[in-house]
């Protein structure tokens, strides 16, 4: 008993979402959809009472070394649930003025959340693909979430469909990495293929890592992205490109250096093929398109790729540099999505790169914030987005691979022409027919907007300062292949 009671207390933020998520799913049941917004209300406050529990949470092991809690997990999960408080304060706003708000919206994302910490604080492979379908099952229902929306609904089918065809390459490879070392634990599995890395345990971490690749969208396994962004409900995508991303990120993470640190090389080689990819189709992929979300779907995989490379050097640097490039990542996509959910024309939402033309002249504030936030993610100093960059590359070239660091150099400059793009509409382009307006009622996502963007720049140079310790204590906390 006292061992279960440990355990429990261990993983206390996430029975406190599941419990807290139950106790709304059942207010909601009983009063129905009028109460969607104190149901938003209440689950914003639940993340942000998750996220201030995961903080003061004893560190361990749990459920026989299954569950994790250490700085690595701490941090990731008090990043993960903010992030998805800040996804329900934008979709419920959002779901009031479209007339769509269901108060299942809130409790999805709460629910998801679950998924994402056990993502976190993964310590074998049966709590890594527990972890993944329970926040993946949440995200197929919120792709369709419009559900008179024909391209919602087909971008639920397709997430799902394809969803299920990654579960089942990390479902094999999981079965043939057990196969070859006899456990499940990633402690079990490192001594194993330290010792014998045989052809049959490297042939089920590629399966693994292809998995693993689906959830946070890198090339070639990003069929989905573009699709899903496009016909996703736009609050959902925001909450699709920012705390999954990180929850995968951590998780891929801690599965290859916790369970596979012993032979780095051979997983590197796979990781550095997938950034390179990614690089080239998020950079020149983007070129064409004249969808925005698509074009942020576009951005998010170069992105990936990126973040990859931290975790591709096999350092505690590497840990470092990926979760510095990811939370500077999530600012400035929350930035970009609520820019997108503040504004109209013509009293449509806008959708097209074109719909921004001459914006200065309507909205010059979102103008400049909009223009702050492009110059972040293509990388220009002193921008987050450049100290993202920075450290990600730096980590990579100190660990020999300076000439992937150089390629993803390359891909940002291309990458550039469709954030410059977006600049030259607002700022030098007449406007197309039609004021943009803003929504009857955005003060959420125009102050979320605002704040993500005067991060970026310049209260950035202050908050690095803190998170720079924040994530080298972090990437410290748990074992590295350096």
């Amino acid at each position: 008993m006292t061992d279960l009671l440990s355990a429990l207390n261990i993983a206390a933020s996430e029975l406190t979402l599941a419990v807290g998520g139950m106790a709304l799913l059942l207010l909601g049941a009983f009063i129905g959809d009028r109460s969607a917004r104190l149901i938003s209300i209440l689950s914003v406050a639940l993340l942000i009472g998750a996220a201030a529990v995961a903080a003061h949470a004893p560190l361990g092991q749990a459920f026989n070394g299954a569950y994790v809690s250490d700085s690595l997990a701490v941090y990731a999960k008090v990043a993960i649930y903010l992030a998805s408080a800040v996804a329900v304060v934008l979709g419920g706003g959002w779901m009031q003025r479209t007339r769509i708000a269901r108060f299942e919206f809130p409790i999805l994302i709460v629910l998801a959340s679950v998924g994402m910490g056990m993502m976190a604080s993964s310590g074998d492979l049966i709590s890594l693909y527990v972890g993944i379908e329970l926040h993946s099952l949440a995200l197929y229902v919120l792709a369709a979430f419009h559900r008179d929306d024909l391209k919602a609904s087909e971008a639920g089918l397709k997430y799902f469909v394809l969803g299920a065809l990654s579960s089942g390459l990390l479902l094999y490879g999981a079965s043939l990495v057990y196969g070859f070392t006899g456990s499940m634990r990633f402690e079990d599995i490192a001594a194993v293929a330290s010792a014998d890395p045989g052809p049959g345990l490297i042939f089920g971490l590629v399966f693994l890592i292809c998995g693993l690749a689906f959830k946070v969208s890198a090339a070639p396994f990003h069929m989905w992205t573009p699709d899903v962004y496009e016909g996703a409900p736009t609050p959902v995508v925001a909450l699709f490109a920012t705390a999954p991303k990180l929850a995968a990120m951590v998780l891929i993470a801690r599965a290859l250096d916790e369970g596979f640190g012993g032979i780095h090389d051979q997983w590197a080689q796979v990781l550095v093929l997938i950034s390179l990819m990614s690089f080239a189709v998020g950079a020149f992929g983007g070129l064409a398109q004249q969808n925005l979300q698509r074009l942020l779907a576009y951005s998010s995989i170069a992105n990936i790729g990126y973040a990859l490379l931290g975790i591709t050097a096999g350092t505690e640097a590497g840990v470092q540099a990926m979760l510095m490039f990811m939370t500077l990542y999530v600012i400035d996509q929350f930035g970009f999505f609520a820019i997108l959910l503040s504004l109209s024309r013509g009293g449509r939402p806008i959708r097209t790169i074109a719909d921004l033309a001459g914006l200065k002249r309507d909205k010059p504030l979102t103008a400049i914030a909009l223009t702050v936030l492009c110059l972040s993610v293509l990388g220009m100093p002193p921008f987050s987005g450049f100290w993202g960059k920075y450290y990600v590359f730096g980590a990579a070239a100190e660990a020999g691979y300076w000439q992937v660091a150089a390629a993803g150099l390359v891909a940002s400059v291309v990458a550039a022409f469709y954030y410059l793009r977006i600049i030259k509409l607002m700022w030098f382009d007449p406007p197309l027919e039609g004021a943009v307006e803003a929504d009857p009622a955005p003060m959420e996502a125009r102050t979320i907007a605002l704040a993500s963007a005067a991060f970026a720049f310049p209260l950035v140079i202050i908050g690095l300062t803190w998170l720079e310790p924040l994530t080298r204590i972090a990437a410290g906390g748990f074992g590295t292949t350096g």
